[in-house]
């Protein structure tokens, strides 16, 4: 069964920092492009980053400078470091794998996805 486990999530102050983990199961992920996005309530599903099976990376412009991708195919884990965040960064955000080795990041590019997990950025 392909399965995406993403954990990391919770509440932090403003400036804060998270480190989200995303664990593939059933699929290895060193052939695939793997993404992060994120969904906030009344808002569509928006890509966040995303790296290809070669490590190239690629970030939405709302997060350059903040947040870091990287992969452990050792692990067949990525993660998403997470930086300054802000309130605006609130969402459920979730893993997504694809079945090319590297994916433009719209959903429409990726057919397996985790259950996600809840950001909240607040004072």
């Amino acid at each position: 069964q392909l399965q995406l486990v993403e954990s990391g999530g919770g509440l932090v102050q403003p400036g804060g920092s998270l480190r989200l983990s995303c664990v593939a199961s059933g699929l290895t992920l060193d052939y695939n492009a793997v993404a992060w996005f994120r969904q906030s309530p009344g808002k569509e599903r928006e890509g966040v980053s995303c790296i290809s099976d070669n490590g190239a990376t690629t970030y939405a412009d709302s997060v350059k400078g903040r947040f870091t991708i990287s992969k452990d195919d050792t692990e067949n884990s990525v993660y998403l470091q997470m930086n300054n965040l802000k309130p605006e960064d609130t969402a459920v955000y979730y893993c997504a794998a694809s079945p090319f080795r590297s994916a433009t990041m719209h959903t429409i590019n990726f057919n397996v996805w985790g259950r996600g997990t809840q950001v909240t950025v607040s004072s």
